[in-house]
């Protein structure tokens, strides 16, 4: 296996740069995985492809305001701070531009100086360790200064709108710096829809880094690491997925993230039990699904880990014939793009 095996062709314009109007209102493709039948309808229509005693698994997490632009304290030359990781309260690991020029015991002010990062340590990569201090409270200046980290294919400037659409309707716990895209689709009327029919939710929490995007850059899809991501998955959420397993309902992972959290902690048998941690776990050909039994997830860049995670799931051969059928049929693609269900 190599990764120009997962390699496709996608005109610029099928990037999506907006959400649609409405969630619900994202096409959804439907693939089966034993024959790579395809079906092409609207995310409204999920319920139909979902029966009583399914459960979804869903991502809690809240994208943070990640992106901060602001000036040297000192010479007010321009400096770009991306957020990447609280560690203590105040202290934060983060991504520096321009890193050659942003030292230890450098100083930042944004908002006129009403933010303040102190840079106490340099690490490879442009990464910094920096504290951060407000005269007034830190997070609402942060929720106030910070913009919406957007991905790097959506080619224009957050907008207000964003900060609400590029957020899941379920989202709790902060301290992601990109959305888990795939619950992007689910509006509350739809989810309540889904449970007056019976078809359950758990919720986990993966905070998704900015890994998410990096490329794989090497022929050797094993020669690639994967950062690190952390995750909480609770009692309820154990009982939850194990009780439908034994009752003979399918474990619905809404998205990449949380497919990634339950092949992590589940055992042989498929069983699970709650875990917090870090995952560096990279889901390629041929690996062996012990826990999902169905995948909501967007459509993904070519040559990168979540489009492997997929192929392994749906078979490497029918993701690329659905992709291929989704590019002539105009799908949306990526963050704020249309949606496939893997049954």
């Amino acid at each position: 296996m190599r990764t120009s095996d997962f390699d496709y062709e996608l005109p610029k314009e099928l990037i999506a740069q907006y959400p649609a109007e409405r969630r619900d209102e994202s096409r959804l493709l439907v693939l089966r995985r034993d024959d790579g039948g395809i079906e092409h309808r609207r995310f409204s229509e999920i319920d139909e492809f979902l029966q009583s005693g399914d459960l979804l698994v869903v991502n809690e997490t809240e994208v943070i305001p990640a992106r901060l632009l602001g000036k040297k304290r000192v010479t007010g030359g321009a400096v770009e701070v991306f957020l990447l990781e609280e560690i203590e309260a105040g202290r934060w690991e983060v991504l520096v531009r321009p890193a050659a020029r942003i030292r230890q015991g450098t100083e930042l002010e944004f908002g006129d100086g009403r933010l303040i990062a102190s840079v106490v340590r340099e690490l490879d990569g442009g990464k910094r360790i920096v504290d951060l201090s407000s005269a007034g409270d830190l997070g609402a200046a942060l929720d106030e200064m910070g913009r919406v980290p957007l991905p790097p294919y959506i080619d224009r400037e957050a907008e207000d709108s964003d900060r609400e659409r590029y957020q899941t309707v379920y989202a709790r716990e902060r301290g992601a710096v990109a959305a888990p895209t795939a619950g992007l689709h689910f509006t509350e009327s739809l989810l309540e829809r889904l449970g007056s029919r019976g078809v359950g939710v758990a919720r986990l929490v993966l905070h998704v880094g900015l890994g998410t995007f990096r490329p794989v850059a090497v022929e050797d899809p094993e020669q690639h690491d994967m950062e690190c991501e952390r995750y909480v998955f609770d009692a309820a959420a154990a009982d939850a997925v194990n009780a439908t397993r034994e009752a003979g309902g399918r474990v619905v992972a809404v998205g990449t993230t949380c497919v990634r959290v339950l092949e992590t902690i589940a055992g042989p048998d498929g069983s699970v039990a709650p875990a917090s941690g870090s995952t560096r776990l990279f889901i390629r050909p041929p690996h062996r699904f012990r826990c999902v039994d169905a995948l909501l997830t967007n459509f993904h860049l070519p040559r990168s880990t979540l489009l492997m995670l997929v192929s392994a799931f749906g078979g490497r051969e029918h993701v690329l014939a659905a992709y291929a059928e989704a590019v002539e049929r105009r799908y949306r693609f990526y963050s704020y793009g249309d949606a496939m269900l893997i049954v």
